[in-house]
């Protein structure tokens, strides 16, 4: 969990796929992570867009998650911004978020919303 936290910058922004709580210091995202991490997730990007800039980075795209403690297996749309800190990357915001697809079963929703 430290060294996951450690990625993140000196103002992060931090609002998680499993968590309803911004986390916005080290010790909120290292809380975070202590949790997440015993899940034992493994992690697949399967679409990613990058753009970039001077000092800038960001990736968007859809990852998915599979629990090795559980089996379960997450899909989430997520965005990192990368700002460049003292000559290091560091994680200045990263949002994640399950696919409405997967929190929603499709047989719920109404025909209409597959037009």
């Amino acid at each position: 969990p430290d060294e996951v936290a450690k990625r993140y910058s000196k103002a992060p922004c931090l609002l998680p796929t499993v968590s309803d709580v911004p986390r916005t210091d080290y010790d909120s995202i290292k809380a975070y992570f202590v949790d997440f991490l015993k899940k034992k997730p493994q992690g697949v990007i399967l679409e990613s867009y990058v753009t970039s800039g001077p000092g800038w980075c960001m990736d968007d795209g859809i990852y998915e998650f599979t629990m090795g403690a559980t089996g379960d297996m997450v899909k989430a749309r997520y965005s990192f911004v990368y700002t460049n800190e003292d000559g290091e990357w560091k994680i200045a915001h990263h949002h994640s978020s399950q696919m409405p697809e997967e929190v929603v079963a499709k047989a719920s929703l109404p025909e209409s919303a597959f037009a």
